[in-house]
């Protein structure tokens, strides 16, 4: 039976990068789930603010989080008094200095979470799961996305047998490496159960330079041309 692999990890060191960024010899399952437990409290906090990612990075007695967010205001406050109270609480929570910055989203059209998300929104508001699709599909190809699958699964419309039904307009090459594919993953919860949303986005071709890797192979010189037989 076939399987997908995860297009974020599939792609690290291509042209995705790591959302915690630190490393630890002796704390490391401490570390990570200080990050796992603060990312999920963070979400719920600001489950309202559009909150697509959360990373983290640490050197020594610091810890820096960056926040993506379609609505900033929200997370900040005013003149920063939300934002600084998150500091506060966070810093006695991990006893580090921390540093907290807000990155806001343009198009939140293209966030593949944002959109997983608010399909899940618009079905536990009692939506019909085919218009929430296809409306999500519509808005993402209008600011120019180059492919979108989304897919649903769960008792749809509350039927007794669960089943999976999916759209996707455009390219879609999970396959090809260099492909700029975000995907995002969230949770209806209706009267009938949980129902599953699963977003896949294709924004174009993008590839990071290696220029570790560029060097090596230049000062290995030309390569022998082959010997004729």
């Amino acid at each position: 039976m076939g399987q997908k692999v995860h297009p974020y990890g599939f792609r690290l060191g291509f042209n995705k990068t790591w959302r915690s960024r630190w490393y630890s010899d002796r704390d490391y399952a401490k570390l990570l789930h200080e990050d796992l437990a603060l990312r999920q409290d963070l979400k719920k906090r600001f489950a309202h603010a559009g909150v697509a990612r959360i990373e983290t990075e640490r050197a020594a007695n610091k810890l820096k989080i960056d926040i993506y967010t379609s609505r900033p205001g929200i997370i900040i406050g005013r003149k920063g008094t939300e934002v600084d109270k998150l500091k506060q609480e966070v810093q006695k929570r991990t006893n580090r200095d921390v540093f907290i910055n807000i990155q806001e989203i343009q198009k939140p059209e293209l966030e593949a979470q944002l959109i997983s998300e608010s399909v899940a929104v618009q079905l536990e508001k009692r939506v019909a799961f085919r218009r929430a699709m296809r409306k999500a599909v519509e808005s993402a190809l209008r600011f120019g996305a180059r492919g979108i699958k989304v897919r649903v699964s769960g008792r749809l419309n509350g039927a007794e047998i669960a089943r999976s039904e999916w759209y996707l307009h455009g390219q879609l090459p999970l396959q090809t490496l260099r492909a700029d594919i975000d995907y995002g993953f969230a949770e209806a919860r209706t009267t009938y159960g949980q129902i599953g949303v699963k977003v896949w986005l294709y924004k174009g071709e993008r590839l990071v330079p290696r220029t570790g890797r560029d060097e090596e192979y230049r000062d290995r010189g030309p390569r022998r041309p082959a010997r004729a037989s």
